[in-house]
């Protein structure tokens, strides 16, 4: 499968400050791919030097076949770039402004009425309610990224690089977002950064995790999770008051603690082994002994969201580890 983006050994400093250190990765072609990180991570640098918006101190990295750094008038007729904050200009309205980036793009001037109402129509600028003709500065800050994220379209690029294209916007807009990100998927190659991991998780196909400048983590959004140690055993169990089975289930070989997640006809218990110890022989002989009824006994999973602050703390160890 081609690759789209190419990133080896990528470094940035600002003065003294390591921001990006010597990072790698690739997208392949028609991917959408999250790119994670806490603040300061040095996600927003890394996408501005894919967009040309910044250089690098060292590294190499290439876009559609181009290098970002000599060949960067070519990248950027091939990349749409939605950044955190969106620059327009406020006096304008945003019909006139989408028909000036249209121009700016080298749209033909035949098609670029159709093509502004094209890019509206997707972002939700002309229904229900129509926003083409209020100026800029009339916006909210979520309208105000449906203008950037239209613009960012526009031209049919083969690479989006979109940054927290999601941040301002309400509930429904954020699910409808999340619909046009997989419709645009379809076509193109897509890198976003997000800080709300459950939208990333039903959008991205894979994601790459950066931390303190590096890469510590990627995959698939699956592989990640079953990365993640939380050791505990879901039971769900019906026969006896909550009290007696926790009780029961405590004093069980291998169990080091036992929680209630939930009562109700059927209590969920959380089961915590001892170190090394997989009890769920022992806890199934002691829940059919007692005759009660068993639903269900499994790991519990990990999210994304655990997966993500287990390796970012690590990490953050690791570098005050160095320091010391």
């Amino acid at each position: 499968m081609k690759a789209m983006i190419e990133v080896e050994n990528l470094t940035k400093y600002y003065g003294p400050v390591l921001a990006v250190d010597r990072i790698s990765f690739t997208v392949p072609e028609g991917k959408i791919v999250g790119f994670l990180g806490p603040n300061g991570a040095g996600k927003s640098t890394t996408l501005k030097i894919l967009t040309c918006y910044l250089s690098a101190s060292d590294g190499r990295a290439s876009v559609a076949g181009y290098n970002v750094f000599s060949q960067s008038l070519e990248v950027r007729r091939r990349i749409g770039y939605l950044p955190e904050n969106v620059p327009l200009y406020p006096d304008m309205k945003v019909k006139d402004y989408l028909k000036f980036r249209a121009e700016l793009k080298n749209i033909p001037a035949k098609q670029r009425k159709i093509t502004v109402e094209q890019a509206a129509d997707r972002c939700w600028l002309r229904s229900p309610t129509n926003m083409m003709e209020r100026r800029i500065d009339q916006l909210s800050k979520g309208y105000r990224q449906r203008v950037g994220l239209a613009d960012a379209i526009m031209h049919e690029p083969a690479v989006l690089v979109l940054d927290e294209p999601t941040i301002g916007l309400d509930p429904t807009q954020i699910r409808e977002t999340r619909h046009l990100i997989q419709e645009l998927g379809q076509q193109h190659t897509i890198i976003l950064s997000s800080h709300i991991l459950p939208e990333v998780e039903q959008t991205c196909s894979e994601i790459i995790i950066i931390a303190g400048g590096k890469i510590i983590a990627n995959g698939t959004p699956a592989s990640l999770r079953d990365q993640v140690t939380t050791g505990r055993l879901v039971l769900e169990v019906r026969g006896a008051e909550t009290a007696a089975m926790v009780k029961s289930l405590a004093a069980v070989n291998g169990v080091k603690k036992v929680d209630v997640a939930a009562e109700g006809q059927w209590a969920r218990l959380a089961v915590t082994p001892a170190a090394g110890q997989d009890p769920r022989t022992e806890l199934f002989k002691a829940v059919a002994g007692a005759g009660w009824q068993l639903r269900e006994i499994r790991r519990e999973s990990g999210s994304l969201e655990d997966f993500f602050v287990q390796v970012t703390a690590q990490q953050q160890l690791r570098e005050k580890t160095a320091v010391a």
